[in-house]
């Protein structure tokens, strides 16, 4: 089990800790419900420090990340961040990602932790000379700073004007006292906020200095399960849930991250995928009945038969009723159809709605 730079101030905290991508991470302090809110009304801040960071450097790294990513890396410069996946041959996703340009022959590549080693090992499978690969994951801490209140709270702690940045851009400046933090407008929330990518010898004295700062917003820390349920209100994908290595772009309506104005891996197979329909796709649907859907729960259709599996399911403690993602037919993709979960077996009417789940 690894240990996250700040897993002793979670711990005097009050955390209650959890193993979680190999790593011990405070899955929440005061309770999922309390934190959730707290994040859509004002700010809060996460430790996802076991995410992993890979350096993409050289002359050939556009090349390269070309070929890699189903994105088009050409559309980033300087300061501007892009959400893509890394596909494989077999028409399955090995991880999505964040690809910061931080100079011209220079990325960043923020990946799901459980899956540093292997992005890592993939990646190297497709070197090529004048692309150099660095795998730093280890040296970095994360920090999450969400909500509407986030802006206002962190605006003293730097000289970055953090109300005018766009989202999915970034800054390298000073935050805190420290030089060189990657202030980066992006978060898996849809609360509005910040991540802050620090060396991990400086991961304390900007802990300690978001929450002095955020103390007049009421900044709160929160933890994994409160992530999970802010990203699920948003229809965000979860590894390992809702995307896998054998789930395809295309079926996980991920479409608008892979472009065929490139050539990628698998791009051709995708391509066709694409022009004659996927058989299955990813959905929302929020519970008519009472339940609480949960992953590998059996979606049917009215006469009964199985038609699909969910990926997601929580009580959205925003909207108070049950919602959830799942794989299912394309002949029920459209919004408002008509499906049910099967949960203690029974099976419990539910409606396909297009996320995001919660408006704001």
């Amino acid at each position: 089990m690894k240990s996250i730079q700040l897993e002793s101030i979670h711990q005097d905290l009050g955390a209650k800790m959890t193993p979680f991508a190999g790593f011990n991470m405070p899955l929440q302090y005061e309770g999922l419900n309390v934190e959730h809110k707290h994040v859509r009304a004002k700010v809060g801040v996460f430790d996802v420090s076991h995410m992993g960071q890979i350096f993409v450097q050289g002359p050939k790294a556009v090349e390269f990340l070309q070929k890699v990513t189903s994105n088009d890396v050409s559309k980033l410069y300087p300061g501007k961040v892009q959400y893509s996946c890394l596909p494989n041959e077999q028409g399955g996703i090995v991880d999505d990602l964040l690809v910061y340009c931080l100079a011209e022959e220079q990325f960043l590549l923020v990946v799901n932790a459980s899956n540093i080693e292997k992005d890592f090992n993939w990646l190297r499978g497709y070197e090529m000379e004048g692309a150099l690969l660095l795998n730093e994951s280890d040296d970095w801490s994360l920090l999450a700073v969400q909500g509407p209140m986030a802006s206002e709270a962190m605006q003293e702690l730097t000289e970055v004007p953090l109300g005018e940045m766009k989202y999915y851009t970034f800054e390298q400046a000073r935050f805190a006292g420290v030089d060189n933090v990657i202030i980066s407008a992006t978060g898996y929330t849809g609360a509005g906020g910040f991540e802050l990518y620090v060396r991990n010898k400086d991961a304390a004295h900007v802990w300690h200095e978001v929450m002095r700062a955020g103390a007049k917003a009421d900044i709160k820390p929160i933890g994994l399960a409160a992530r999970d349920t802010l990203r699920l209100e948003m229809g965000f994908c979860l590894y390992g849930n809702d995307i896998d290595d054998k789930t395809s772009p295309i079926e996980a309506g991920l479409g608008w991250i892979t472009k065929f104005s490139k050539d990628f891996i698998n791009s051709e197979a995708l391509k066709a995928q694409k022009e004659n329909g996927p058989s299955q796709r990813l959905i929302g649907f929020v519970m008519e009945d009472r339940g609480i859907p949960r992953k590998d729960y059996r979606i049917k259709d009215a006469g009964g038969e199985e038609i699909g599996r969910v990926t997601s399911g929580t009580q959205s403690p925003s909207l108070g009723k049950a919602i959830g993602l799942g794989y299912v037919q394309s002949d029920y993709k459209a919004p408002d159809t008509e499906i049910f979960i099967e949960i203690r077996n029974k099976a419990l009417k539910a409606k396909v709605s297009k996320p995001p789940f919660y408006k704001g």
